[in-house]
């Protein structure tokens, strides 16, 4: 595969931005972002007014922005990595975090993909992140600035032989080539969030019909995206690392399994699957355990699994919480022992608080409009134990149920 990448390409005079990240590739700029690592933006005023005896007013401004988006950068990439690389605000908004797109390569490598055209890089996220795991990546983006930004980023991190960066329109690209397409479209417009996949940029219908042209190919979408607008075609994984749900992928192809709902969870790597939507599970009274899924679990609709694993019951019919008699342990649930269900009711809870000399109150909701924080505020909180307040529905009615973690 040939490359084309160039070491530091010239921006034109008449597009500031590009022209200012160009300044920061020299070694006056790349000195000044060295400087900046540990920068304070607190102290931005002074540290600029300070910069700027010595620096361009210009280069000074670029520096102490590429500084700030670094630092945001850390909790994707890690500092190791966030500080050797190069940012722009969208770049840093959307790119994937970085043991997200390490799973989904990883995926990618033990089928034997050996090259990916990956569609819409952005910064280069999931660029590194193949090349990293032994893959040729064809990396596409149709803004200079940003195609411009990745190109750097693979150079500052010793992947600039596997990574080839073009300036693009994605939809003019032919990806016949290679082993496996990886489609990011934007999901943000100038209003914010995009909610319609139709208005995705690519469309995911755009996206879909690359992939199935592909022998193997991945989808980024939002994990919030109707099941209704998955094809059958495609095995829909959804993705949280550390508790929190970051994206959904849909994947095609050999190896993959079409039509079947995927939920994983990092760090650890747990994985849990069904061939096909299940059927509704059972709805009962609280039992003496109550079981919060992971998000990923709920978004892959397969609260029902774990139900059937913990012989248990759903509290209420539209709330993701399980319920079972008997002790239940899986690294898809967070577990509580109920010792107290009330109906909604603040004076109530307040007085139980009191007398268990609860100083420490974790609050979690479904299905209430009652804010945690309001709500801890109200309790006048007092002394050396700790609880947590469920605020749901039980049976359809508003309902406390108060508890602690199991183990």
């Amino acid at each position: 595969m040939d490359r084309v990448n160039a070491s530091t390409p010239a921006a034109p005079s008449d597009d500031p931005a590009r022209a200012a990240f160009a300044a920061l590739r020299t070694p006056e700029g790349e000195q000044l972002l060295a400087g900046l690592r540990d920068h304070d933006p607190a102290d931005e005023l002074a540290t600029a007014t300070r910069l700027r005896r010595t620096h361009p007013a210009e280069l000074v401004s670029a520096a102490l922005g590429q500084a700030r988006l670094r630092q945001r950068a850390v909790a994707k990439f890690g500092a190791e990595d966030a500080y050797r690389m190069y940012f722009t605000p969208n770049g840093v908004e959307q790119a994937t975090r970085t043991s997200v797109a390490a799973h989904r390569a990883a995926r990618f490598a033990g089928l034997g993909v050996r090259s990916v055209a990956d569609l819409c890089c952005g910064i280069g996220g999931d660029a590194i992140a193949l090349a990293r795991a032994g893959i040729s990546v064809l990396a596409v983006d149709r803004d200079p600035l940003t195609a411009e930004v990745a190109r750097a980023n693979a150079e500052a991190l010793g992947l600039a032989g596997l990574i080839e960066v073009r300036c693009a329109d994605v939809t003019e690209i032919d990806t016949a080539p290679y082993d496996a397409v990886f489609v990011d479209p934007a999901r943000r417009g100038g209003r914010g969030r995009i909610f319609d996949p139709e208005a995705y940029s690519p469309p995911l219908s755009w996206a879909t019909a690359a992939a199935l042209k592909a022998p193997r190919a991945a989808l980024k979408i939002a994990p919030g995206i109707p099941h209704e607008a998955i094809g059958p075609e495609a095995e829909a994984e959804w993705i949280s690392d550390g508790g929190d749900v970051k994206e959904a992928v849909l994947w095609y192809g050999e190896g993959f399994a079409p039509g079947a709902f995927r939920a994983t969870l990092l760090p650890s790597g747990a994985t849990l699957t069904a061939p096909a939507p299940l059927p509704a599970p059972p709805v009962g009274p609280v039992g003496r355990y109550l079981y919060e899924p992971d998000g990923a679990v709920i978004r892959a609709h397969l609260v029902a699994d774990i139900v059937e694993r913990c012989g248990g019951r759903l509290v209420d019919e539209t709330i993701a919480y399980v319920t079972s008699d008997e002790p239940y342990s899986s690294p898809y649930v967070s577990g509580y022992e109920i010792t107290d269900q009330l109906p909604f009711n603040m004076k109530r809870l307040k007085a139980l608080l009191r007398q268990r000399e609860v100083g420490v109150l974790t609050v979690k909701k479904r299905g209430s409009a009652v804010e945690p924080e309001e709500l801890r505020r109200r309790m006048k909180l007092a002394g050396p134990n700790a609880v947590t307040v469920f605020l749901t529905r039980v049976a359809g009615a508003p309902t406390m149920l108060v508890g602690h973690p199991l183990g």
